[in-house]
């Protein structure tokens, strides 16, 4: 079970761990999804400016997939 994202720095990480996983350079996703480097690692830093197209392309150049669901309620 993955655990749920609750703010966009989380995210951030989740994306720079799954390519550093990969063992893929920014500039390789980059190239894979027609961004530049640039572009890959301000998604990684500051993933609040991320489009849903970036975020979608990005999952799927990673390997993760992207799912959304009700909240668990709070004990």
């Amino acid at each position: 079970m993955a655990d749920p994202l609750l703010t966009p720095m989380q995210l951030g990480h989740v994306l720079q761990s799954a390519r550093k996983a990969a063992r893929l350079s920014q500039a390789q996703v980059g190239t894979r999804l027609g961004l530049s480097q640039k572009r890959v690692s301000a998604l990684e830093l500051a993933p609040g400016s991320i489009t849903v197209d970036q975020l979608l392309k990005l999952c799927a150049g990673l390997g993760l997939e992207l799912s959304i669901g009700p909240r668990a309620a709070s004990a």
